[in-house]
């Protein structure tokens, strides 16, 4: 999976399972304030990660993460290295 098609499966449970507005994901927006989360949230947004990529999030994996853009690459960094 590309970098491109991980931001698309991305940004589409985004929209359908957190109903975010697709025109307010941005790379450089601010993941929680655009989304909204909570800490029931992130709970979630882990599940939803898991079925969709079939890696495992904990919550280390969210220390600095601000943008779409560090989430994007935090699940594709998962990505490859279940890869190998």
């Amino acid at each position: 999976m590309n970098k491109e098609e991980i931001i698309a499966k991305i940004n589409g449970f985004l929209v359908d399972e957190f109903e975010v507005d697709n025109d307010d994901i941005e790379p450089d927006a601010n993941l929680k304030d655009t989304l909204g989360l909570d800490s029931l949230d992130y709970v979630d947004l882990v599940v939803s990660i898991e079925s969709n990529f079939g890696v495992k999030l904990v919550e280390a994996d969210f220390v600095g993460i601000a943008t779409f853009q560090d989430f994007y690459d935090l699940i594709e960094t998962k990505l490859k290295a279940k890869a190998v």
